[in-house]
């Protein structure tokens, strides 16, 4: 990918104040989980303590504190190939995750390839499901396509809500947690690899939990 000049002056100074920022944001943020039951009576295990290979899927609005919760696990991300995407990706690589480079409209066979590549190594992946551009939260097929190309038996939702954050006016009303915040993370159950529907009907249900 081509960069003009001020392009690549700001690619070597955001992404390591973005990192630093969110390092430095999260460590005063408290993170609280909400599990839902699954049909047998059990309890849905918080994400972060499953080890891959699995898929997760949350909405683009959320990332900021995913970055923080989830770093330095080997997560692959899938991240789309445009300026504001290489932002994103150099800083969340800062963060310790694996940025996959794609989207359902540019190079989207080639990242799913490579994030099915990812999943077969055993990494976590995790997709912002109505990424890179929305409409925000109406799920995307990425995460039924991986789970499909990987045989997978299951796809995890979550949704992080902070008690107080700030509203970006993007697309997504990206949120940034206000320092000293609790975080809830809800944890519906498990759906079927196989459904887009029953994808939405979960992260729909994820932001319910995290909300109520």
């Amino acid at each position: 990918m081509h960069f003009t000049r001020k392009q690549r002056l700001l690619l070597a100074i955001i992404p390591p104040l973005a990192a630093l920022f969110i390092r430095v944001l999260g460590a005063t943020l408290r993170y609280r989980d909400i599990n839902a039951c699954n049909a047998d009576g059990t309890t849905v295990p918080v994400g972060i303590t499953i080890p891959g290979p699995t898929i997760f899927a949350f909405w683009h609005q959320a990332m900021l504190t995913s970055a923080h919760r989830f770093r330095n696990k080997g997560i692959a991300i899938l991240i789309s190939r445009s300026f504001d995407g290489e932002l994103i990706a150099r800083t969340v690589e800062l963060l310790g995750f694996l940025a996959i480079r794609g989207s359902s409209s540019r190079g989207g066979a080639t990242a799913l390839k490579q994030m099915a590549d990812a999943y077969n190594f055993g990494h976590i992946c995790a997709f912002t499901a109505d990424g890179p551009r929305g409409p925000a939260h109406i799920a995307k097929s990425g995460p039924v396509q991986l789970a499909q190309l990987c045989n997978a038996k299951w796809i995890g939702c979550y949704h992080a809500q902070p008690s107080r954050f700030w509203a970006l006016k993007s697309w997504d009303s990206f949120m940034i947690p206000k320092p000293f915040s609790t975080v809830t993370f809800a944890w519906p159950q498990h759906v079927s690899p196989n459904d887009l529907a029953v994808l939405q009907t979960a992260l729909d249900e994820a932001v319910r939990l995290a909300s109520s």
